[in-house]
Parts: C-alpha cells; structure tokens; sequence
C-alpha cells in the first residue's frame, strides 16, 4: 500500500503530472484518489475529479473540504490529490456516498451496517462527513450493530474558518454536496488497521453536573449558568474572544465509557455556553487544560504504539482547535513524531469520529489516526521517532501545577461530601439527623396534593431502664441494631423511604408516595424484626409505633403532632404495638 501526493495549481500540468504518473504501470493497479481542498469552489474540485477521470477512467475518487489539508504531515495549501495505491491482489474497497436530506438517518445506517454483512472482507470504514445539521448520536447510535472488529473514523468536512460551518463532501460516485456521508470501505485478507485517539488535555479542577442542555447548548453546570463557571474560574469574559480564549480549556466527559472532550464555541447572551457537539443532561464534566509541552509529549508516546504497527500508510483527522491552539506558522507542529513512521495525508476536522469499546462516538479536540497497511508487518525494530521531539521529558511548571490544582480539587470535593453527608446524618445510627428529616417531610408536604405521604414514629420500649441496668454502651447497640433495620427498609425500598433519628430513642420514617394502609404494614414488619433480635447480654427489646398519613391542609406541626400522639397511645395501650391515627 503506497500514496502519491499531487498539488493541483492548474489544470493542464495536474493531466500532464497524472499521464506521467500512468505510464508506471502497465496496467491500472488497483487505486483510488482522496481530494482535500480547502478551497470551497465546486468547479475547482469537480475539475480535479474530471482530470483523473480522463487519465483513470475507472479508479473512483472522493474527499472534502477541509480546515486545512495534511500531507506527510505538512499542511499544504489549496486542493491535494493523493493516489492510495494497493499491492496486494486480496485488498478490497469500496466507496458510497449518501445524502442526508434525501434519506434519513436510520436508513443511511441501516445501508452502512447492510453492505458490511453482505462483504465480510471489510475491515475499516472511513467517515467524511458535511457539518451536521442535526446530533451526530442517531448516526453513531445506528452503527452499533456493525461487527465489533471493524474499525470506524474519519471527520467532519470543514473550512478555514474555525467558526463557520460551510463544508463540503465530494466524490465521483455522488458528487459535491453540503448534506451528505461518505464511507470508504477498506478491507481483505492481506489488509491490517488500527487506529487511535491522542488529546493531550488534562483533567483540571472540580467535576460539574450537567443540570440543563439543550443538544448541544450546555446550559447550566450544577445549578449555575455555564458561562459563569469558565468566568469565576479563569477569567474569560463574555465576548466575540470567547472561543479564542476558551481553546485551552475545553471540556471532558464520559460517554458510552468513552472519554470526550468538547470545545466551546461561544458564551450566548443568557450565559448559557454553545459547544462543538451534545452534551447530556447528568453526566459529568471537568475543565481541562492544554499545556503545549504535555501535549507533544502525549503525541510522541502514541506515536510510538502506531510505529510499532509499521504501517503503510497514516490518516490523521485532526480538530481545527488542536490547529488553532499553536502557533499560525507551526500548526503541524504535533505531527512532527509520525514523519517518519510512513507516508501520511488528511485534514483538520470540525469533528473526530472513532470507534472504541463497539460505540461510535464524535470527538473534539482530539487528533485520530488510522495506521493501515498491507500484509504482515517487518521484523525489524522501529525507528525511535522520539528521538528528534522538541519536547524534552521534563515537565513543565503549569503542567506540574494544573497536576496539582487537579489533585488538590478531587480530595477537597471527597472532604466537602464527607462535611455534606455529616451534616445530615446522625452520627451514632448512620440514619438522616433530626432537621434532615425534618427537611424531608416539609419538601414532601409541598406535593401531597397528588402524592400521598405518610409518616412512622418508633421509640424504643422501656429504653431507659437498658441503659440504667446495663450501661449505655449496651444501650447505644440497641438504638444501632434498630438503626440497621431502618437503613436495610430504607435501601429495599430506594426512592421512597426516608429514615432519621428523631431524638434520644425515637425514630421517623418518611414514606413519600406511599399511603396509609402500605406504611402501617411496613411499620408492623419493623416492630416484629425488632422484636426478634437477638442480643447478647440483654433480653429482647421491643418498640411501639404511631403511623399516619398528611392531609392536603395538614402543615409540618399539625402532621408531627398527630403521628406522636398515634405512638403515645401505642405506649399507654401496652407498648410493642402499631397505632394508626
């Protein structure tokens, strides 16, 4: 497997370099042409497909706009051609092309999945896919069922404007078009890839609950609006810089146990935050940071896994945030480790795809490589790529401090969970503390117009004389033994039952959605594994209980009063029993 890069400058010489190029052969090997542009033209392109068509009237070509072509790991100016070239007989591919307005996602994947069942040779799927009007999750959710060895990745087509979405597909099977997919399938016997994702951001800070978003417009982190947070955090107003100024510290989440960043692209004027891709509401992010050094350093440590493949050929898909993040004359910067691995072509990308765990998923940020070659890989050592990096191994200072804020951030946020959780429960049973129940109950009142709530009142029978005869160690593993089978009730029935210590040996339970008559039988099944407890060195022990459900005028004190007078006639009427008032 080998690659021919051609500049098309002008016409005429673009024929006379491809005729040139044709009488290698005597006959066609088996090829295709990849065309990126960062030129938007249709005619330009469209004549470029035509010139190859007059000298290789049978070899299919195809490709995109792009953020800025790579070849050999250079960015080069205006359209590039590349002739993929296969050596061996098995090596298969195919190309199709799919438009997006006039069939729907779910057949545009069903067809995708359909043509790798139909040709088990296939072994990789190339993506170039125009700027999606609509989540890319129905695309990457519809190619689930595809084989788990089939490797998927590519790009989203774009320009040379960061910021605009204009962006272009093209191929001698469907043409130029802004609403379209292209899949190359690559495959055979003799065929071997691999392909990864290397970013090079690192997690920096807190995590963030994502509480509100609409697709892609992240809108509220833990209650608070997006913007705010990059705002207190790092100083990043809200203005016409924000996406400049935000390249540094994208976000990272988890989806299908994939890690993902995403870029922000703009603050909007309520403060909400639009970014590169969806972000679902309930997972969590964090800040991360770029440091130029860490990232070469990633890169180069990768790029020695892709050497160890010894590929024929490499094609890198990389976010045009990864181009702006270094300096305008050096935005291949990064690539420099790949140069001598093997040939190599592709472009800066609104978006990475790639396959990981049998999940699809759109990347940003991030650089994806397809190492492909054919047949066996040579025995000998690779090249230690490495050698040359500019990144020596000594970590920077901020990459040392943003290590250090990121530490220091998740065992402050384990302390603050440990301080939030002491401050609700009691320290002795485990169980919610007196005004955490209490805050329970009143939130319940709020909704019993259309959800029933009731509550349960338990006090330990005669507790006093325990702790008299006893000692009030014996007395303290009563109250715990009755606290272990409040917290078993309270997990077996999660979402419904609250359990506190109200005081001294009294006990509440609030069961929220549950009436009257199910929170007597609950309260009954309690006091009877009470009463069969066994203890050691004191005799069985035994509670009684009131039990009563609220009323739509009932308030906090009205409802308390009633369930403490149901148990206080449970004690006058011979203890160890339920009262339901």
């Amino acid at each position: 497997m080998k690659q021919y890069q051609f500049v098309v400058t002008e016409e005429k010489a673009f024929l006379k370099e491809l005729e040139e190029f044709r009488q290698q052969w005597d006959t066609v090997p088996k090829m295709a042409f990849q065309i990126l542009s960062d030129i938007l033209e249709e005619d330009a392109i469209m004549n470029a497909g035509h010139v190859i068509e007059q000298v290789f009237p049978d070899v299919p070509w195809f490709g995109c706009s792009t953020g800025g072509s790579l070849v050999d790991c250079q960015l080069v100016p205006g359209i590039s051609v590349v002739a993929i070239v296969f050596e061996k007989e098995s090596s298969q591919f195919m190309v199709f092309q799919y438009d997006t307005h006039e069939k729907s996602m779910g057949w545009i994947t069903q067809k995708i999945t359909d043509e790798t069942e139909k040709n088990p040779w296939v072994k990789a799927i190339e993506l170039y896919y125009t700027f999606p009007e609509e989540s890319t999750s129905r695309f990457c959710e519809g190619v689930q069922d595809i084989a788990p060895h089939i490797h998927i990745f590519g790009g989203v087509a774009g320009n040379d404007d960061s910021t605009s979405s204009t962006s272009y597909v093209f191929s001698k099977a469907g043409g130029y078009s802004d609403h379209a997919i292209l899949a190359v399938f690559y495959g055979g016997d003799d065929f071997y890839v691999d392909s990864i994702k290397i970013t090079g951001w690192k997690p920096l800070g807190k995590k963030f609950s994502v509480t509100k978003s609409d697709g892609s417009v992240l809108q509220e982190l833990d209650g608070i609006p997006a913007y705010d947070i990059y705002n207190k955090y790092l100083n990043i107003e809200n203005d016409e810089n924000f996406f400049y100024n935000t390249l540094e510290f994208p976000l990272l989440y988890e989806l299908n146990g994939v890690t993902i960043l995403r870029t922000p692209m703009a603050s909007n004027p309520d403060h909400s935050i639009s970014v590169s891709a969806d972000i679902e509401v309930g997972s969590t992010v964090r800040m991360t940071y770029g440091d130029p050094q860490t990232i070469i350093e990633s890169v180069a440590e990768d790029s020695q896994k892709v050497g160890k493949f010894r590929p024929d050929v490499l094609h890198f898909f990389s976010c045009v945030a990864r181009r702006s993040f270094w300096s305008s004359g050096e935005p291949t910067y990064e690539l420099k480790p790949f140069k001598e691995i093997a040939s190599s072509s592709g472009f800066f990308t609104l978006g990475e795809f790639l396959r990981g765990d049998g999940c699809l998923s759109l990347h940003n940020v991030t650089l994806v490589v397809a190492a492909m070659r054919e047949g066996a890989a040579e025995q000998n050592e690779m090249q230690d790529v490495s050698e040359d990096n500019p990144a020596s191994s000594k970590r920077t200072l901020v990459s040392r401090l943003a290590t250090f804020i990121s530490a220091t951030s998740v065992e402050l946020e384990e302390i603050n969970n440990k301080l939030a959780i002491a401050a609700i429960t009691d320290g002795l049973t485990g169980l919610y503390n007196r005004s955490e129940t209490q805050r329970r109950i009143e939130r319940n009142l709020e909704k019993v117009d259309t959800t029933p709530l009731s509550l349960v009142m338990l006090d330990i029978d005669n507790f006093k004389l325990v702790n008299d005869e006893y000692g009030h160690q014996e007395g303290d593993r009563v109250l715990t033994a009755l606290a272990g089978i409040l917290l078993k009730e309270q997990k077996r029935i999660s979402g419904k039952i609250s359990a506190g210590r109200w005081g001294g040996e009294e006990f509440m339970l609030v069961l929220a959605n549950t009436d009257i008559s199910t929170a007597t039988l609950i309260a009954d099944l309690i006091r009877q594994c009470f009463e069969n407890t066994n203890f050691s060195t004191i005799p069985s022990q035994t509670i009684s209980v009131g039990v009563t459900q609220a009323t739509v005028k009932d308030t906090f004190d009205t409802l308390c009063t009633r369930v403490d007078t149901a148990l206080y006639k449970a004690k006058k009427t011979g203890k160890n029993k339920v009262i339901v008032i």
